[in-house]
């Protein structure tokens, strides 16, 4: 299934992740592409706040993965901007965050696509028609 939906604020973003959140169950990947700045770290702000998460949530982009838990389900929140290629993405454990039966939520999904399993949910996020709004296009889960 695929819904795109128009966010015209971070606030609709984030509304919109929640909405996310609320069907995902554990276990889960949440595969993010959009250019720098496009809202993918407030979307992943969303998730956290629906899941129960009370953490700030911040970009991983120098430490490649933060744990927030606490909440419904244990996030993982990976950045794979400076990352040149899925090999790197094991050598920090990829394979033991999938068996902890949370939700890795990985900004940049394009740059370790070979790592990303198939039945992942995808989320795109483009710019809209003005500096606030967005495009985003959810893949692979029912909302």
């Amino acid at each position: 299934m695929t819904v795109k939906l128009i966010s015209r604020s971070p606030e609709e973003t984030r509304a919109i992740a929640g909405r996310l959140a609320d069907a995902l169950h554990g276990g889960e990947v949440v595969a993010f592409t959009g250019d720098l700045g496009a809202g993918k770290t407030a979307f992943v702000s969303g998730m956290a706040k629906a899941l129960g998460v009370e953490d700030r949530v911040t970009s991983p982009t120098f430490t490649i993965v933060n744990e927030y838990e606490g909440g419904r389900l244990p996030l993982f929140h990976f950045d794979m901007y400076r990352l040149e290629d899925a090999d790197e993405l094991f050598h920090i454990g990829w394979e033991d965050y999938l068996a902890r039966n949370g939700v890795c939520a990985v900004e940049w999904s394009e740059n370790v696509e070979e790592a990303i399993e198939e039945d992942a949910i995808r989320v795109s996020i483009l710019r809209g028609e003005d500096d606030n709004s967005r495009v985003i296009t959810i893949e692979g889960v029912e909302l």
